[in-house]
C-alpha cells in the first residue's frame, strides 16, 4: 500500500522536485482513496479537515446557497486538490463535492499538511502554485483550459497509426518534449521522443512498471500511450483510469467493435465519459461521419480528421482536424459567432475565408439567423468559395420577380411562403446531422412557447438552419415537438455567450449589424415631414429585424474576445445577388483584425500563436 501511494504521489504536480525521502514522508502519512462515480467527498455544511489531492479521475464541486440551490459547478481534474482553503477557514463549507467519475485520491490531514508544507520548502512552493493556478482559473473563467498529460490513444485499426506520430511531430514543433508507450513492434523511432514499447519479448509491461515510467519521465510534460484497442477490458479499463484523455479511433467500417469495448470499460467503470473523445478517421470522399448515437452515449465528444488534401469544392474542416485535436491537448478552444442579418450575413463567407487562408483553426461554431446558414454549410464541408457561389445561384430571383418593383424583395417572400429553403440546403447537406459535421456546429432559434432561445448542437441540419432563419410575418412559425419556433436573431443575434458554456475559451464574433445606415425608405434624419415616404409592409418588417438585431447584438456578443464588424451598410437585406460583393467586405474586415486575433491567441498559448 505504501509503494502504491509513493508511486501515486509521484503522479501529482505537487511531487515535482521532491527528494526521494521527502516523498516518501508525504506517502507515509496519506490516505489512499478509491472513490466510485457518484461517491460523495465532502458534503455542504460540514467543515473541512482534509487537503485532497486527485490523482486521477475528476471531482465536482457544487456551491450552494442557504436554500440548498446550486450556485456555481466548478470541476477539480488530475493534478488538483480539495480543502486547503475550505480547511483553513475551520468552519462549515456551502460546497457538495462528489466523485465525477472513478477517482483515486490522497488524503491529508490538514495540520499534518501544514507541517510538511514548513518542512519542505519545495512541497510549500508546490502547493502554493496550484492553489494559485485554481485561483486564476476562477478569475479568469477557465480562460486557462487544462492541458492533459497522460494521453491515450486507442486504435481499431492500422488505418488510425499514424496519428500519435503526426501529433508527436505536431507538439515537437511546439516546443514540447512528449514521451511515448506503444504496443507497435514496428514503431518507428521519433527524434528525441523517448520511447518505450509496452510489450517487451513476450510479456506486457505491468502497470507498476508503466507508472514508475511515467514517474521518470515526468519533467517531459506529456506520455502517450499508443495501443490498440484489441485489450483485455480490465486492461482497458485501468489505462482509462488513469488517462487523463482519452482518444478512441474509429473508422467508418469499424464503430460497432468500438462500442462493445467501450461499453466493456463503462460497465467496469461507469462515469468515464467526459474523458473519453471519438476520433473519426474519414477518407477524402467522406465529408460527414455516420450517425452513431450508441458512441454518443459513451463519449463527450468527436473529432473528425482525414489525412488526406481537401477535394474540389471542400474546406480545410476535415484536414484541420489534427490540428484541432493538438488544441484540445493545449488547453485552446476557439470558437466562432455569426450574427444574423439576412443578406449582409452573407458575409460571414468572407470572414470564414481569411481566418482559414490565416491558419485561424476554428473549434466550433454558433450561428444565428443568416449565421447558421453559411455556419453550417462551412461546418459541413463546403469550401467558402463554392458556398458564394451556391449563393448567388440559389438566391438569384428568376427573372419574372426582376421585372417586378422590389422585385428581390417579393422573391425573399416566395421563397419563405413556399418552403423552398429546405430543398435549396439539402443538395448540400442531404440529412447530415449537426452531430456529423466535420466542425460542431450550434443553431439559435426561438420558441414563441417558452419565450426562451433554443440551441441546437443536435438533429438534422437543414432542419436546425430553417428554424434559425424563419422570420417572423415571412414565414409562419414552424412548430416541432411542442415548442413554436422563430428566428433566434429575437433574442440573441450574436451568440457568443453559447459558445462561453460550451468549454470555448477564445471567441471571435461576427455581426453585420453593428452598422446601420441612417437611411430607411430613402427616408433620412434631415428629411421634412412633408417630402418623407411611406415603406412598403415588407421593408417595414425586414428594417425592423435589422434594427432590433442591432440592439440584441450586445446581449450574446459579450464574451467575445474579438468582434468583426464588416460595414455592409451599402447592401440591401435582400441582395443574396451580391453575396460576392459581401463576402468581399467580410474578407477585407477580417484582413484587418487578424493581427490582433494572433496577439490575443498568443496570450493563450505563444507557441501555437507566435506573434510580433
Amino acid at each position: 500500500m505504501t509503494d502504491d501511494k509513493l508511486l501515486l504521489l509521484k503522479m501529482h504536480g505537487c511531487a515535482k522536485g521532491l527528494s526521494d525521502e521527502a516523498l516518501q514522508e508525504i506517502a507515509d502519512a496519506a490516505e489512499l482513496l478509491r472513490c466510485s462515480a457518484g461517491e460523495y467527498i465532502h458534503h455542504a455544511n460540514q467543515t473541512v479537515t482534509s487537503v485532497f489531492l486527485v490523482i486521477h479521475g475528476r471531482l465536482k464541486m457544487s456551491m450552494l446557497d442557504l436554500h440548498g440551490n446550486v450556485l456555481m459547478q466548478r470541476y477539480q481534474t488530475a493534478g488538483g486538490q480539495f480543502g486547503a482553503v475550505g480547511a483553513a477557514l475551520s468552519e462549515p463549507t456551502e460546497v457538495d463535492v462528489i466523485a465525477q467519475e472513478p477517482s483515486t485520491l490522497l488524503r491529508l490531514d490538514y495540520s499534518t499538511a501544514l507541517d510538511l508544507t514548513r518542512k519542505h520548502e519545495k512541497f510549500r512552493q508546490n502547493f502554493s502554485k496550484l492553489i494559485a493556478n485554481q485561483v486564476r482559473g476562477f478569475l479568469y473563467q477557465d480562460k486557462y483550459r487544462k492541458k492533459p498529460t497522460i494521453v491515450s490513444v486507442f486504435h481499431e485499426s492500422p488505418s488510425s497509426r499514424p496519428l500519435t506520430p503526426t501529433l508527436i511531430h505536431r507538439l515537437l514543433e511546439l516546443g514540447e518534449t512528449p514521451c511515448v508507450f506503444s504496443d507497435q513492434a514496428d514503431w518507428q523511432p521519433i527524434k528525441s521522443v523517448p520511447h518505450r514499447p509496452l510489450i517487451e519479448g513476450d510479456r506486457t509491461l505491468k502497470e507498476e512498471e508503466v507508472r514508475k515510467q511515467i514517474h521518470a519521465w515526468k519533467d517531459s510534460g506529456r506520455v502517450f500511450m499508443d495501443i490498440d484497442s484489441v485489450l483485455n477490458p480490465e486492461i482497458a479499463s485501468r489505462v482509462v483510469e488513469f488517462s487523463e484523455k482519452v482518444l478512441w479511433c474509429v473508422r467508418p467500417d469499424n464503430w460497432k467493435s468500438a462500442v462493445s469495448r467501450l461499453r466493456a470499460i463503462e460497465s467496469r467503470s461507469p462515469g468515464w465519459k467526459d474523458k473519453i473523445s471519438i476520433v473519426w478517421l474519414l477518407d477524402a470522399d467522406q465529408q460527414v461521419a455516420p450517425w452513431v448515437p450508441e458512441l454518443r452515449e459513451l463519449a463527450a465528444d468527436d473529432f473528425k480528421i482525414s489525412f488526406s488534401q481537401p477535394r474540389l469544392h471542400q474546406s480545410r474542416a476535415l484536414a484541420d482536424g489534427v490540428e484541432r485535436l493538438v488544441h484540445e491537448l493545449r488547453g485552446i478552444r476557439i470558437g466562432l459567432a455569426l450574427g444574423g442579418g439576412a443578406a449582409r450575413g452573407m458575409a460571414h463567407l468572407g470572414v470564414l475565408k481569411t481566418l482559414e487562408q490565416n491558419g485561424i483553426c476554428v473549434d466550433m461554431i454558433a450561428g444565428t439567423s443568416a449565421g447558421a446558414m453559411t455556419g453550417t454549410l462551412y461546418a459541413s464541408g463546403m469550401d467558402a468559395d463554392y458556398g458564394i457561389e451556391s449563393f448567388m445561384k440559389d438566391l438569384k430571383p428568376s427573372w419574372m420577380f426582376r421585372l417586378l418593383p422590389r422585385g428581390d424583395q417579393w422573391y425573399l417572400l416566395y421563397k419563405y411562403r413556399r418552403g423552398q429553403f429546405d430543398p435549396m440546403l439539402r443538395k448540400y447537406l442531404s440529412d447530415s446531422r449537426l452531430e456529423q459535421l466535420p466542425i460542431p456546429m450550434h443553431t439559435v432559434t426561438v420558441d414563441l412557447v417558452s419565450g426562451n432561445s433554443v440551441v441546437r448542437e443536435e438533429g438534422d441540419a437543414v432542419h436546425a438552419i430553417v428554424e434559425s432563419i424563419n422570420l417572423p410575418v415571412l414565414s409562419s412559425p414552424i412548430c416541432r415537438e411542442g415548442a413554436v419556433l422563430v428566428d433566434g436573431g429575437l433574442v440573441n443575434n450574436v451568440p457568443a455567450d453559447v459558445l462561453v458554456d460550451k468549454g470555448c475559451n477564445f471567441i471571435i464574433a461576427v455581426s453585420v449589424t453593428a452598422k446601420m445606415e441612417q437611411i430607411f425608405a430613402n427616408n433620412r434624419p434631415e428629411t421634412p415631414t412633408s417630402k418623407m415616404r411611406r415603406a412598403s409592409t415588407l421593408q417595414t418588417v425586414l428594417r425592423s429585424y435589422m434594427v432590433q438585431s442591432k440592439n440584441m447584438n450586445s446581449i450574446g456578443v459579450q464574451p467575445a474576445d474579438v468582434v468583426i464588424e464588416p460595414d455592409v451598410t451599402q447592401f440591401e437585406l435582400t441582395e443574396f445577388n451580391r453575396t460576392d460583393e459581401l463576402a468581399a467586405e467580410g474578407e477585407k474586415a477580417t484582413l484587418e483584425i487578424v493581427p490582433k486575433i494572433k496577439e490575443l491567441l498568443s496570450q493563450l498559448d505563444n507557441k501555437m500563436f507566435p506573434h510580433g
